[in-house]
């Protein structure tokens, strides 16, 4: 059974893995209690291995690593965003934050699994055999999974500014970290993410000049946009010029626009052959 299953299904039941980690973790917040962090680790862990295990199928089936289209750009966020979680969560002591992933796992994977039309066409051989386009290709994208985690911080550091301001305490509001953890953790994986996407860019930047001519300058522009709009970010952080709210909002406008981008990002793409997926 297994051996025809396709990389869509195993995509499928890992989205079904995140949807019922959330599901419980919603349950048990309404029933006033705090999530499992075990059990949502370990629902969060095993949607993560079906996802991987679909990805290298797809990776096999389009000759690289899987970025050709929306779909796949989709599902490499989401797997980025639960690899840093499932490496870094732990550390965090905070049961939400793996509620908050598991249900931004679901969204990611679910919504690209259920809209055809992301995974209409399907490039083969997308970096034309260059691993170092390739490696700059992943690491940017890895890098907004961290931008992701950190959308979710920022999410849980306006909760816990809301409880402190209305002095709401109790409740599941009390499985929030302090401020203080959530303003630090937010910062150093912003700091993490403008690292990883500026060494994106420097790996992408050594082949751009060797031949200018492969340049898609739509994709680079958008690209250094969002590296850009991250870095000033951090810069005004650093200088505590961009604090509290303003931060918080800061970190989730600046991910939700630089999702929106990896649809011109793809569209933007050249110089690829297009397959169609058979039904």
């Amino acid at each position: 059974m297994f051996a025809h299953m396709t990389d869509r299904d195993w995509l499928w039941i890992a989205g079904e893995f995140y949807l019922v980690g959330f599901l419980l973790g919603t349950w048990s917040l309404w029933r006033g209690g705090r999530p499992s962090g075990v059990a949502m680790y370990a629902l969060i862990g095993a949607g993560y291995l079906m996802q991987l295990l679909g990805l290298y199928l797809r990776g096999l089936a389009v000759g690289g690593c899987p970025l050709g289209n929306t779909f796949e750009l989709f599902q490499f966020t989401a797997w980025s965003a639960t690899t840093l979680y499932l490496v870094v969560g732990v550390t965090f002591r905070s049961s939400l934050l793996g509620y908050f992933s598991a249900c931004l796992a679901a969204v990611l994977t679910l919504t690209s699994l259920a809209i055809p039309a992301w995974d209409a066409t399907r490039r083969t051989h997308l970096f034309g055999g260059n691993p170092w386009i390739e490696f700059h290709a992943a690491l940017a994208l890895f890098s907004y999974g961290v931008f992701a985690l950190l959308a979710l911080t920022a999410a849980m550091l306006l909760l816990r500014n809301y409880s402190l301001k209305h002095k709401q305490l109790g409740g599941w509001f009390s499985f929030l970290p302090s401020i203080i953890d959530l303003d630090l953790i937010s910062m150093r994986l912003l700091g993490t993410g403008v690292f990883l996407m500026s060494a994106a860019l420097a790996v992408g930047s050594v082949y751009w000049l060797r031949d200018p001519g492969s340049v898609n300058v739509a994709k680079l522009l958008i690209t250094v946009s969002v590296w850009i709009a991250y870095a000033v970010a951090l810069g005004l952080r650093l200088k505590s010029r961009l604090v509290s709210r303003r931060f918080a909002w800061t970190c989730i406008i600046l991910f939700a626009v630089a999702l929106i981008s990896l649809g011109p990002v793809n569209s933007s793409r050249h110089n690829v052959a297009p397959v169609e997926v058979k039904p």
